[in-house]
């Protein structure tokens, strides 16, 4: 089995192949199916030891759709394109968040704005 070429990992989804729009998109569909809250966040650095990240806006309750979710990463990523940004899973009955992945690195070259 090959191993992706060494580089700075990030969250359990950096271990794979970057994720293509379409399952990014399915990740997103997968939050809001379970029921969980989505939020967007970003923050400068991605090191291990720093777990508060910045919130951007007020998570989506009312996000029905993945295209809201995306649309507002879009906001995000325009307004802090040199910022790492994920996307968070929030159980409000757990009162946890449950699931988070990176969906854009600073300097990566590859502009998502195709939602």
């Amino acid at each position: 089995m090959k191993t992706l070429p060494k580089e700075r990992r990030y969250e359990t989804l950096s271990y794979l192949p970057p994720l293509s729009d379409a399952q990014i998109m399915r990740q997103v569909e997968y939050i809001l199916a379970e029921g969980y809250i989505p939020a967007i966040e970003f923050n400068e650095s991605s090191e291990p030891e720093i777990y508060y990240w910045t919130l951007w806006k007020l998570p989506l309750f009312k996000a029905t759709s993945p295209k809201d979710v995306l649309a507002e990463v879009d906001e995000c990523r325009s307004e802090y394109r040199d910022c790492y940004i994920r996307v968070v899973g929030f159980d409000n009955v757990k009162q946890c968040q449950v699931l988070s992945f990176i969906i854009h690195k600073p300097n990566e070259g590859i502009s998502r704005s195709r939602w």
